[in-house]
This record gives C-alpha cells, sequence and structure tokens, in this order.
C-alpha cells in the first residue's frame, strides 16, 4: 500500500528532460543567476509574462533572448522608447490602391515570445497597448479582433534605478506579469568567470551553438500536464490567505488581486514539476510568493521611508501565516 501512495500519478519525464536541457543551455551562457532561470521557466510552462528588473549590464536582454533561442518559435524584440507609438507595436492599417480598401499590417508583437527591452522608456499611451494584448491574448483594431497565437509570452525588462525619461508603469500593467523577477549583481567568484569566458571567447562560441531545445507543441504538452497537477484544498487556502493578508496588512496600501492568487497556484505547478513532482507542496507556494506578489502591492509611504521593501513584506506576511502539513 506505502509503495501505491508515493507512486506518480503523471509522467513527467519528458518535461523534466526539457527543463534540464533548457537550464544547461542558458547555465552554460549565464553564470550564476540559478535562480533567474528557474523563474524563466517556471513562467514559460505556467504560461504568463515576466518582468525583468535590474541594473544595467546584468543580463537581463540576454536571458529573454536566451530562453527565446531555446524554443523553437518565432521571436520579436521590441526597443521601447519615448517616441514610440502603440501602431508601432500593435500595428496599423494601411490603403491599398489596387484594392481600393484598408490593409492591416501587423506590428512585431504578433509572435510567440515578445522581448519588451526597457518597457518604462515609453509614454502611458503606448505601454497601455499592451493591455489588451497581455491580459486577452488578442489585439483590436479599427473593429476587428485577432488572436494572438500559442504560446504567446511577453518579457519585459526595465532599470529600476533611473527615473530620468522614463514612465512608471502603472498597477493594472503590473497585475498583468505573472513575475517580476530581479536580476542582482553577480559574486565575485561569477564575475570572474564572466571575464575569463569573454577573454577566451567562449561565449561567442556557445551564443551561436544554442539550439531550440522545446516546439510549441511540446509546450502546449507540458502546459497541458502542468494544470492537471495536484492541490490539495489546504495549499490553496494558505495560497489565499497570504494574498488576503497583503489586503489587510497596516503597512500595506494597496494589497494583491484573486489574479495575484491564480499566479501563485499556476506557478507553484510549474516548480512542482521542474522538480519531479506531480503535487504542489507549501515550500512551492513560498518559492514563487515574492515573485509572484512583489510588484503587486504597494506600502504605505511611512513604511517606505523606513526603507521597508515589497519583499520584506512579503517574507513577514508568509511567517505570519501557519504553513499547513
Amino acid at each position: 500500500m506505502e509503495a501505491e501512495i508515493f507512486n506518480q500519478r503523471t509522467d513527467l519525464t519528458a518535461l523534466n528532460a526539457a527543463v534540464a536541457e533548457i537550464r544547461q543551455t542558458l547555465g552554460n551562457i549565464i553564470v550564476g543567476q540559478q535562480e533567474t532561470i528557474n523563474f524563466l521557466i517556471a513562467g514559460l510552462l505556467a504560461d504568463g509574462h515576466m518582468l525583468l528588473e535590474g541594473v544595467p549590464g546584468v543580463a537581463k536582454t540576454l536571458s529573454a533572448k536566451l530562453l527565446a533561442k531555446s524554443i523553437a518559435a518565432s521571436f520579436s524584440r521590441i526597443q521601447f522608447t519615448p517616441d514610440l507609438m502603440p501602431s508601432d507595436v500593435l500595428g496599423t492599417s494601411v490603403f491599398d490602391p489596387r484594392t481600393a480598401a484598408f490593409e492591416y499590417r501587423k506590428g512585431p508583437v504578433f509572435g510567440h515570445i515578445i522581448l519588451i527591452d526597457e518597457i518604462n522608456r515609453a509614454p502611458a499611451k503606448t505601454q497601455s497597448a499592451l493591455f489588451e494584448v497581455m491580459e486577452e491574448r488578442q489585439v483590436t483594431v479599427d473593429g476587428h479582433t485577432y488572436l494572438m497565437e500559442e504560446p504567446f509570452m511577453v518579457l519585459a525588462t526595465q532599470n529600476p534605478i533611473e527615473h530620468e525619461g522614463t514612465y512608471r508603469l502603472p498597477e493594472a500593467q503590473l497585475d498583468r506579469f505573472l513575475f517580476k523577477i530581479e536580476i542582482k549583481y553577480p559574486s565575485l567568484e561569477e564575475e570572474i568567470m564572466i571575464l575569463t569566458n569573454q577573454h577566451q571567447q567562449k561565449l561567442d562560441n556557445e551564443l551561436k551553438e544554442v539550439k531550440a531545445v522545446l516546439s510549441i507543441e511540446q509546450i502546449k504538452t507540458c502546459r497541458t500536464i502542468i494544470k492537471a497537477l495536484h492541490v490539495e484544498p489546504k495549499l490553496i487556502a494558505y495560497a489565499a490567505k497570504i494574498v488576503h493578508e497583503t489586503r489587510n496588512n497596516k503597512s500595506v496600501y494597496l494589497g494583491a488581486s484573486p489574479r495575484a492568487s491564480l499566479a501563485i497556484i499556476n506557478s507553484s505547478k510549474a516548480i512542482a514539476a521542474m522538480e519531479g513532482r506531480d503535487f504542489v507542496t507549501p515550500e512551492d507556494i513560498i518559492k514563487v510568493a515574492t515573485p509572484v506578489l512583489a510588484h503587486r502591492i504597494m506600502l504605505t509611504p511611512d513604511k517606505e521611508m523606513e526603507g521597508l521593501t515589497t519583499s520584506d513584506m512579503i517574507k513577514q506576511i508568509i511567517q505570519k501565516i501557519e504553513i499547513p502539513r
């Protein structure tokens, strides 16, 4: 009986093999940043968009491009600038004199993996062009709706310390990102390794050798498997309690929405599958809580003045709630 209890109900062999290959592909080029790589893969498997935040030069754009190259899917890069217009992202209708009618020319947002570099460089008018496509996976232009092909994922980067010439993302748009992944400086040993690899020209060779590991159909299959993973009712309640506490904490000015609860459950399923389990544990929920919630809550001004961060507050909230066993 005991052997039957611990038998896997779902075959994760193919999924784990693909995850291991993507980890190795990214790990060969990006030194350190293992947590970043894991969250990038989890976001892909959980069908979510991701915001990569970090100072210049910490491989935000490179990480996004490598993830895209490891998938046999179309890839577009959009460099957000202050003069970028919504039509530069979504596309525009052009008059065709041969047919005496307007023809819609699709913009670069039509693809599978979309890298938006420096998303906070464009004004609110252009940022708002992403609202519909990120949430509903469709674009409406001139009364016509165009559906995006699956998989569709937005990877956006931004610099947290530069404010001149930037436009803060509104809360409604931040809420559409599954994760906000903070990419930090490498350690001394990691930086020495980066310099050594660059000096020996290993990076250029490895970049040329990056090949697609997952096909579109494999991604769809993996996502179907992950959606079916088991989550106990007490763990669903645990995730809900964490999010609910963000709305009832005196130090939090703006709490997380129900979309955050869904994001925690979906991403914790992806983390569980990546670790070879067909069930979610409390540790999976704790692991994803910070990248899921950090960009969705706002602290009160007095707590911000004290130097408290949203990540610190999430840790405090988790410590207050009893972990189900």
